[in-house]
């Protein structure tokens, strides 16, 4: 395993122990701090601790601290107190087009045998019309969630009866 040595200047000390103690910060971001100035072996470090030590006191597991060290030596101090921004890109299933469909589909009767629509038959019809190749019963439920709070905004129509 490859281990990673801290070094960390004078201002990089001082700008640590101030986010650490005070202002308000990530739970995470001053966990990270506390284990970037107890991992020091810097000039500047009084009493350095074991990775032991430090995991015992902050309670948090080897590998952790591991990867903070990793992160800093790497990539430097802010993604090594930050992390990394999540890269992953979604494409939207859901456009308008469909939405005005899945409102048309619910303000309509319900299937035969059924009182009113329920989150999952207005998403399993949706899919059985072809308005979208597969949806989810939650993305049903933040679509109208959201169409019912715009129509509250405007104060469109019996908002008494929409808040019910």
């Amino acid at each position: 395993m490859i281990k990673y040595k801290v070094t960390l200047t004078k201002q990089e000390r001082e700008s640590l122990q101030e986010l650490a103690k005070k202002g308000s910060h990530k739970s995470q971001k001053v966990l990270n701090a506390l284990i970037l100035l107890n991992c020091d072996s810097g000039e500047f470090q009084n009493q350095k601790s074991t990775n032991e030590e430090t995991s015992k006191v902050l309670q948090i597991s080897m590998k952790k601290i591991d990867r903070v060290k990793k992160r800093f030596v790497e990539e430097g101090m802010d993604i090594a107190l930050n992390g990394h921004k999540g890269d992953r890109l979604y494409v939207k299933k859901v456009d308008g087009d469909f939405e005005a469909h899945l409102i048309a589909l619910s303000c309509g009767e319900p299937p035969e045998g059924y009182a009113r629509w329920s989150l999952r038959l207005l998403a399993d019809k949706a899919v059985e019309l072809e308005y979208i190749e597969s949806v989810s019963h939650e993305t049903v439920r933040r679509l109208l969630k959201k169409r019912i709070e715009a129509v509250e905004e405007t104060g469109v129509g019996n908002t008494a009866a929409a808040k019910r």
